[in-house]
Order: C-alpha cells, then sequence, then structure tokens
C-alpha cells in the first residue's frame, strides 16, 4: 500500500512565538500570537504582502550555536516562531503545516544573508541562513508555546 501519510514526518511543538516592531533585530520571545491571513503575525515588523511572512527555526538548531559557545536563545535569529521535534529543513517548499487553527505553505528553505550578522561573527556560522524556513500564511488565528505542529503533506519542493 503506499500510503503517502506514513511519509510526513512527526508533529512538532511550538517552543515559542517571537516578534518585534523592527527589522534587523532580535525577536522578544513570548508565548502567543495572531496570524493574519496574507499577512504573518499581527504587529511583527516583517508581516507583509510577501513569500517570507513568517519564518521558523528548530530549537535544535539554536542548541547547536550554544554549543559552539554563544549565548543565544528563541528569538535571537529573528525567528517568529521556535519549534521542537520537527525536521523543519526536511519540509519542501509547498508543504502545508498546521500549527494550532491556522495553516501555513512553505515558501522558501534558507536565505542569504547579505551582511553577516554579530552571531556569524562570534561563531564563525549562523544557523537561520540553512536551516529556518520561511511561509505564507493561508489560515489565520491564534498560535501560542505548546501548540502542534502537524505536517498536513509534503510540497513539491523547488
Amino acid at each position: 500500500m503506499n500510503d503517502v501519510a506514513t511519509h510526513l514526518p512527526e508533529p512538532g511543538k511550538v517552543v515559542s512565538i517571537n516578534l518585534s516592531q523592527k527589522k534587523t533585530v532580535r525577536k522578544t520571545p513570548g508565548t502567543n500570537g495572531v496570524l493574519v491571513v496574507g499577512s504573518g503575525f499581527e504587529g511583527d515588523a516583517h508581516a507583509g504582502d510577501w513569500h517570507r511572512q513568517v519564518s521558523l527555526l528548530a530549537q535544535e538548531s539554536i542548541d547547536k550555536m550554544v554549543a559552539k559557545g554563544l549565548d543565544v536563545a528563541a528569538g535571537d535569529f529573528a525567528e517568529n516562531i521556535t519549534t521542537s521535534g520537527i525536521d523543519l529543513v526536511s519540509l519542501p517548499v509547498g508543504s502545508v503545516i498546521n500549527i494550532g487553527p491556522t495553516v501555513l505553505e512553505v515558501t522558501q528553505i534558507g536565505k542569504v544573508c547579505h551582511t553577516k550578522c554579530a552571531i556569524y561573527y562570534q561563531a564563525g556560522d549562523c544557523v537561520m541562513p540553512k536551516e529556518g524556513i520561511f511561509a505564507v500564511v493561508r489560515v489565520g488565528g491564534s498560535v501560542g508555546v505548546g501548540d502542534s505542529i502537524v505536517v498536513e503533506r509534503l510540497g513539491e519542493g523547488s
């Protein structure tokens, strides 16, 4: 039997919701936020009508930087949602994920950093360009710490 659902990643959890009113700064960790269709998090500087409305980064990726001696935590990489227990970078572009009552579609894996950030200069590396993912909001609503992250379907990639 060829059941696609058996190949979907195990569910993960939301560890932190991180927002900022300005771009190019670390985001402030919090416990909840409201996702708006076609925009992103209400009150976040990165919200808008574009393909990177919401950014996600795994706590496991942050832990790699801590192991290199950095004092970093949720929000320090300017990610909106810090996750745990789900392999974000294995989700192809086009993948659809449910977080609580919301639905996100993955639009980009990693990003180009045109200027090196303070984290890069401290550790010689940064995880967000390689391990962060970006998504657009297809169904909005409130999300918070502890919400399950369930992959509804895998995308085709590219």
